[in-house]
């Protein structure tokens, strides 16, 4: 058996699909029935809907209304086929996202940083997601660093809680990444970055909210920081910066995190997060249009003609950026702030049931995001619970826990009193479980050793490698 097909049967269950329905290795001799095709694409798509419609799926589906989205996939049909590398074709496109840019910018305080120097205008461009928008804003300073300063060993200084796509930024563009860990309360600990800045240092970086807590990281003292180093800032804002703005609106005490910082260079924010676009878009905001170039690339001497792109991609879908343009035209602000007063009023009575559960501790200040653990029980035995009853949260660790990110889908009413009861049960269950190990909490364990975490490296590209096996 070859590493391949042993690695597919090992991820078995990635393959409902595999006995049901043909599969193609190679073009079929004579084109299939459209109609037939359809109706296999719709049963898939019902029975993927049906793990998340329930409202029991932390994130992933931000918005989950089935009119919202058939909107906007009507609007993405209108220019899926077009290319937005080709503006003369697409001028839509430039209206789009220059407009998708703006709003996100304005919506994030842009204006604050002509008011702190009138050589700044907060500008961006859209990208694929957060990923990418995280690498060009490390690229950016890499970049910038190299002209300005003359830096050829670059580093950049992160809290351990700071999004991965910064360690795969770092891997492929030779930046030194240096992880900070954070403090009790699991917001970034600025005394300890200090001391991990060099004169090699590029940039420093927070998130608002951080993946694994939803908390926000102290970004004024780090804009404090990066002002008086005189290095650049990124602020991940690609869960959190979607709905902040709108949470600080309706009343909530929301620390400073957006361009109001005099130390913000560059800014990720999500779209297809709590933004409620299609999946697939995202924005970087750059500080000025000086930061912004260094972006750009551009070939004025190739036999194809000239070349430039704004990002790593090229081609891209006109479908998305339009769709993304729809979504946000069409709720508007009070749309923006509906969802998220729907959102904090589920969060706030998730929070005051977990409270009447002693054995369980939320990590952090949560806002629309609640992160548990717990010093009683193993809180993998919880998890495994709340999965047997349907529900799908995000698995953490050091320390061991879970997080709930609430979404539109766990507004709906009956929701966040069924997870209270579920959750209660889930305590109870894992304090005489029917096996010492919980299953989802098996692989946690091995990130304790060099050697685990090598075996758990290695499983996981096999994992990776079994999502391209039929």
């Amino acid at each position: 058996m070859s590493d391949h097909t042993s690695a597919a049967s090992f991820f078995g269950d990635m393959y409902p699909y595999r006995n049901r329905f043909p599969s193609n290795a190679r073009f079929p001799e004579k084109g299939r029935d459209q109609e037939e095709v359809y109706k296999e694409l719709l049963s898939m798509s019902g029975e993927e809907n049906q793990k998340w419609e329930t409202g029991q799926c932390s994130g992933t589906m931000y918005h989950g209304g089935k009119p919202h989205y058939a909107f906007l996939s009507k609007v993405f049909s209108l220019f899926s086929f077009v290319n937005l590398l080709q503006r003369d074709l697409c001028p839509s496109g430039t209206k789009f996202e220059a407009e998708i840019v703006s709003m996100t910018a304005k919506m994030l305080n842009g204006d604050a940083a002509r008011q702190l120097n009138e050589q700044d205008e907060v500008c961006g461009v859209v990208t694929s997601g957060g990923s990418e928008s995280i690498y060009n804003g490390v690229y950016v300073h890499r970049e910038w660093a190299r002209e300005e300063k003359g830096i050829t060993q670059p580093e950049m200084v992160v809290p351990i809680t700071i999004h991965p796509a910064f360690d795969k930024s770092a891997h492929y563009l030779g930046i030194k990444i240096i992880h900070v860990p954070v403090k009790q309360n699991f917001e970034a600990d600025v005394d300890a970055m200090r001391k991990a800045i060099t004169p090699n240092t590029i940039m420093v970086c927070g998130s608002a909210g951080c993946y694994p807590y939803g908390v926000v990281d102290p970004l004024r003292e780090l804009s404090d920081l990066a002002v008086e180093f005189k290095i650049g800032m990124h602020v991940d804002g690609c869960l959190g910066g979607f709905i902040l703005p709108w949470v600080e609106k309706i009343g909530y005490d929301v620390p400073l995190f957006d361009f109001r910082l005099p130390g913000v260079t560059t800014m990720s924010c999500d779209t297809h997060k709590y933004g409620y676009g299609l999946k697939g878009t995202s924005v970087v905001l750059l500080r000025n249009r000086k930061l912004r170039r260094y972006m750009f690339f551009s070939k004025a001497d190739w036999p194809g003609g000239v070349y430039a792109s704004p990002t790593v991609q090229g081609s891209r879908s006109g479908g998305l950026s339009a769709a993304t343009w729809a979504a946000m035209v069409t709720l508007g602000e009070s749309g923006y702030l509906e969802a998220a007063r729907r959102i904090m009023d589920t969060s706030n009575k998730m929070r005051d049931g977990i409270a009447q559960i002693p054995e369980i501790q939320i990590m952090g200040k949560s806002t629309f995001l609640i992160a548990l653990t717990s010093d009683v029980v193993d809180i993998y035995h919880v998890n495994d619970y709340l999965a047997s009853k349907g529900w799908r949260m995000n698995g953490c660790q050091n320390p061991p826990g879970f997080h709930f990110c609430i979404t539109l889908p766990q507004t709906e009413p009956g929701i966040a009193e069924q997870f209270i009861e579920d959750l209660k049960a889930g305590v109870e269950y894992a304090k005489n479980p029917p096996s010492p190990m919980p299953m989802s909490g098996a692989i946690y364990g091995l990130s304790a050793s060099a050697d685990g975490k090598e075996m758990l490296k290695q499983g996981m590209m096999a994992w990776v490698e079994a999502t391209y096996e039929m």
